[in-house]
């Protein structure tokens, strides 16, 4: 039986230490669905297409990942997707509370889906979506922290925004 996880997150945008999550979670499950979840709580520099997209282009040509993209509970699209997991990074102590509640609600909903944590890996640490955004917001060099195609899309997606103010 195909073991599958689902990676969700809003990924706003890709970086290089959800990649390396990815990469490592292939290693454990035969199948990583990356889905793209809309947080309400967050409003997001790239729409959901644009990510979807991106992720996309990023992970072109493996088939044991797919992307998509989900409004609701993470539980009811991992039942739909006969999902055996949910896979979670973490990158310090300060992720373990809010990741902890998250996985008992989640393990209280559905017990047959379980949440794998997989810590972040020493190089992506300190990387974090909304940082790469600040940076890149202010011109900043994100190199080697995002791919270079996302990079070029955070570059693009700044410029506009200079250009219309």
């Amino acid at each position: 039986m195909e073991t599958i996880a689902v990676y969700p997150g809003s990924f706003d945008p890709l970086t290089n230490g959800h990649i390396d999550l990815v990469e490592r979670g292939l290693k454990i499950f035969d199948k990583v669905v990356i889905v793209t979840l809309n947080n309400r709580a967050k409003k997001p520099l790239f729409s959901v297409e644009e990510r979807l997209s991106m992720i996309r282009d990023c992970f072109q040509g493996m088939d044991s990942v797919e992307v998509d993209a989900f409004d609701g509970l993470v539980v009811d699209y991992a039942r739909k997707r006969n999902a055996n997991a949910i896979l979670r990074g973490m990158r310090a102590v300060s992720d373990f509370e809010n990741e902890f509640q998250m996985a008992m609600f989640n393990r209280r909903l559905n017990r047959d889906v379980q949440t794998v944590f997989l810590m972040t890996g020493m190089r992506w640490i300190f990387t974090s979506s909304s940082g790469i955004k600040e940076v890149a917001s202010f011109g900043g060099d994100v190199s080697g922290m995002v791919p270079p195609s996302i990079e070029k899309k955070l570059k693009d997606k700044f410029h506009q925004a200079y250009s219309k103010g």
